[in-house]
C-alpha cells in the first residue's frame, strides 16, 4: 500500500477546518451523516458546536450521535436528545441519534476478534459521512481520534457493548473486565465494517486541541496536558491516527509524557495497528504541511 497523504494545518480555527477538508479534495455525496462527539455532562473539553458550525453547514451535514452503554446524561435517546439542546447542537444543527429506533448489523467477516458490528440503523439514511475527531486520551481505549469515532462512536448502545466485551453478550461488568489487546481489536473490527459500509465516500478531520488524558466522555475529566497542535485531515483513518500520535511524541510540550503515558498503559497503538492489519488504511504516510 503507497504512503497516504495526512494534510496538517496549525490554524487552529473553524476557517482552518474548511481548509482540510477542501484540501482533501473528495466532495462527500448526497446526504452527509457528520459524526460528532455531543460531550458528556460536565465535560469541559469536547469541541463546542459554534467551532465546528462552519464546516458542518460547508457540507450540509446532519449530526449524527449514538447512545452510550454506561449511566450518564446520553445512555437514553431521550437524555441524549436533551443533552445535546443542552449543549447548543440541536440550536444549530438537525441532530439524529442513529439507534433511537433500533440497530443493523455490519458483517465483518474478516474481523481478528467480532465477526459483526452493531450500529444505529438510520446509517442507511446517508450516503457519505464526515469523522470530526477531537483528538485526545482516553480512560480505556488510550486514545480517541479517527478509529474510535468510527468503532465506539458509531456503534449503537448494543454495539458498544458487543465491542467492550469482545463480541461477547456479557454484563455491563463485564465491558470493563476484557482482555485489552482483544478489546483494542475489536475496535479496530467494528471500525472496519463503518469504512467498508461507505467505502470512499468518507473523511476524516481529527482536531489537537484541549488534549486532556481523558475522553469527552468523562463527565469529570481532567484539564489538558499539552498545548494545542492542530488540525490535520485525511482520506485514511489508520494513518490520520497515526500521524496524531507522531506530533505528540515529537512535542517538545512538558506534557507530552503525560499524554504518552496513558496512551502507551492502555496499549493504544494497538488498535492503529490492528486497523492497518484488517487493510482499511495504512501506517505510512507522509505529513503535508498546509
Amino acid at each position: 500500500m503507497e504512503k497516504a497523504k495526512v494534510y496538517f494545518t496549525r490554524d487552529l480555527t473553524p476557517e482552518g477546518v474548511i481548509k482540510m477538508y477542501e484540501t482533501l479534495g473528495r466532495k462527500l455525496p448526497g446526504k452527509v451523516a457528520v459524526k460528532v462527539h455531543s460531550g458528556e455532562r460536565g465535560n469541559q473539553n469536547y469541541l463546542r458546536p459554534e467551532f465546528l458550525k462552519p464546516m458542518i453547514e460547508y457540507v450540509n451535514g446532519t449530526v449524527v450521535e449514538c447512545n452510550t452503554a454506561y449511566d450518564g446524561a446520553r445512555d437514553t435517546t431521550e437524555k441524549h436528545l436533551e443533552l445535546m439542546k443542552e449543549h447548543e447542537w440541536s440550536n444549530y444543527f438537525t441532530v439524529d441519534i442513529m439507534d433511537s429506533d433500533e440497530d443493523i448489523e455490519l458483517a465483518i467477516p474478516n474481523g481478528k476478534v467480532i465477526k459483526k458490528n452493531y450500529v444505529g440503523k438510520n446509517i442507511n439514511n446517508y450516503d457519505s459521512m464526515l469523522v470530526l475527531s477531537h483528538f485526545k486520551g482516553h480512560p480505556m481505549g488510550g486514545f480517541g481520534g479517527a478509529l474510535k469515532q468510527l468503532s465506539i462512536g458509531v456503534a449503537s448502545s448494543k454495539g458498544k457493548r458487543f465491542i467492550h466485551c469482545c463480541g461477547n453478550n456479557g454484563s455491563y461488568e463485564d465491558m470493563f473486565n476484557q482482555d485489552q489487546d482483544k478489546f483494542l481489536e475489536s475496535m479496530a473490527d467494528a471500525a472496519s465494517s463503518v469504512v467498508n459500509h461507505f467505502k470512499d465516500n468518507i473523511a476524516y478531520i481529527n482536531i489537537m486541541c484541549n488534549m486532556s488524558v481523558d475522553c469527552d466522555c468523562c463527565n469529570v475529566a481532567e484539564d489538558p496536558c499539552m498545548k494545542d497542535i492542530g488540525i490535520l485531515a485525511s482520506t485514511d483513518p489508520v494513518a490520520i491516527d497515526q500521524a496524531c500520535i507522531d506530533l505528540v511524541k515529537s512535542s517538545d510540550d512538558p506534557g507530552r509524557d503525560h499524554l504518552l503515558e496513558r496512551i502507551n498503559s492502555r496499549h493504544g497503538t494497538h488498535t492503529i495497528d490492528a486497523a492497518a492489519d484488517l487493510g482499511i488504511g495504512t501506517k505510512e504516510y507522509e505529513l503535508v504541511e498546509i
